[in-house]
């Protein structure tokens, strides 16, 4: 009886250690898991000038394969958790449709778009994207999928912490794609 608690506690642990959350971290579909990319950059390296603010400061052009089945809608957070006050917000956007595979380059910072998509509020307190415009040093930007079995009921210009609320517990799948930014002076 023992031996089966010691066992069970270690599982717990693991879980623990491992951060478990109460959300797939990804799904597969045809045995492939969810995955986000860009043409512009690949994962981990430097993002073009043009979609920061030294550059065009306009979103860079983003494609997804593989959404799980039962997708509602998606939803997408790009953030820097390198900013010196805290994580900063650079992009909000909520109830892409879920045969959506892309947003073009260049978003027009709508708060609503004829699909339904919609765009939330990001760090400077405006609709859309902002762009990496560190102030010193390379920072990292996450642009963060989720896959929902729900729409967010969400009005145009949430944040993103609302929009983290209305997520919890819809969340399918997830993937992600980084990419750094310095600015040269």
């Amino acid at each position: 009886m023992r031996r089966g608690i010691g066992w069970m506690l270690i599982g717990v642990m693991s879980l623990v250690c491992l951060g478990f959350h109460d959300h797939a971290l990804s799904a597969t579909k045809g045995g492939r898991a969810m995955k986000i990319f860009s043409s512009a950059f690949k994962d981990g390296q430097k993002i073009p000038s043009k979609y920061t603010c030294d550059g065009e400061d306009i979103s860079p052009p983003l494609e997804w394969e593989s959404v799980p089945d039962g997708t509602r809608s998606l939803s997408l957070i790009c953030d820097d958790p390198d900013a010196p006050m805290g994580t900063w917000v650079h992009w909000v956007v909520y109830d892409i449709p879920p045969d959506a595979r892309k947003l073009g380059e260049s978003t027009a910072p709508e708060r609503e778009f004829a699909s339904g998509m919609r765009q939330g509020k990001n760090g400077w307190s405006r609709i859309g994207y902002g762009g990496p415009c560190p102030p010193s040093g390379s920072h990292r930007y996450y642009f963060k999928l989720y896959a929902l079995d729900a729409e967010s009921g969400l009005k145009p210009g949430a944040t993103k912490e609302q929009l983290l609320q209305a997520m919890r517990g819809h969340v399918l799948a997830e993937t992600q794609l980084m990419g750094t930014y310095s600015r040269q002076r």
